[in-house]
């Protein structure tokens, strides 16, 4: 299993207010809006935030998102290793299979792998 991408997740209770301050930092374009979940991006590199109000799912927000090529095998190696598992491996109907695991330091990770 291998990390393809990593995008913090920021708390946000106006995801509005966030397009406004992020596109200030030149984050312009949407790459994700889900009205629970968006995606700011610049349109001139790979920089990107997301911000999240509440996720739609799991019973607790996440502070990163990583995105790996085997989601399987990250969920595997999480049990194997004993890691609390906030929200189990789950197909989300937004196309994504992911899980969400506690850091050593408290800190919620969401594990995801587009659905292909």
């Amino acid at each position: 299993m291998k990390a393809i991408e990593v995008i913090t997740n920021l708390h946000t209770v106006d995801v509005e207010r966030a397009r406004a301050f992020f596109g200030f930092l030149g984050l312009t374009e949407e790459g994700m809006n889900q009205g629970w979940v968006a995606r700011f991006t610049s349109p001139d590199s790979d920089a990107c935030v997301q911000v999240v109000t509440k996720d739609a799912t799991a019973p607790q927000d996440s502070v990163m998102t990583v995105k790996v090529d085997d989601v399987d095998a990250a969920y595997a190696d999480a049990q194997r290793l004993g890691y609390d598992i906030v929200h189990p491996l789950t197909d989300e109907p937004w196309g994504i299979r992911r899980f969400f695991v506690r850091s050593p330091d408290g800190q919620v990770v969401n594990v995801a792998q587009y659905n292909e």
